[in-house]
Parts: structure tokens; sequence; C-alpha cells
């Protein structure tokens, strides 16, 4: 166990962090698993709408340091994509 206080400190900020972390991931998780979902039924209105509240939680879990910026381009490339083949259909 810590002994120091800023050993102490650190613990209580991983603790923090490690929460906050989780938090967002979470939320990024469930968003990309709903537009999957959606993609999956075939609901092209729905996968529309459900469009930018995706991106938008991509593109913060990004700048929030939750996943790399590259990742978050391919998760919404992927999506995209997949979104104008069921358009297409």
């Amino acid at each position: 166990m810590a002994n120091h206080f800023s050993a102490l400190k650190r613990v209580r900020e991983t603790e923090r962090r490690t929460e906050f972390n989780h938090r967002n991931s979470t939320r990024l998780r469930h968003q990309i698993r709903n537009m999957r979902r959606l993609i999956a039924a075939k609901d092209n209105a729905g996968a529309l709408q459900a469009l930018p509240e995706t991106f938008s939680v991509i593109d913060r879990s990004a700048k929030l340091g939750v996943i790399k910026k590259n990742t978050a381009g391919r998760y919404k490339s992927n999506l995209h994509r997949r979104i104008k083949a069921l358009a297409t259909q």
C-alpha cells in the first residue's frame, strides 16, 4: 500500500481516471452496437438518424483519449460505408 502523500494522491487520481475512461468507453461501445443493429435490421431511416449522434460520440472519445484518432476514423468510415451500401439496396 502507498505510504507517501504523493503516492496516495496518485491512487485517488488513477481511480477517478479509470472510472471516467470506463464510462466513456462503455458509451462508445453501446452507441456503435446500436448502429450495427440498425444496419443489420436494414433500418436505413433509423441508421441515418442515429449517424450524427454516433459520429459525435466517436469524435468525443477520440478527443478524450479513449480511442486513437485513426481508430475513430476507421469506425466512422466503416459505419458510413455500410449505411451507403444499405441505401443503394
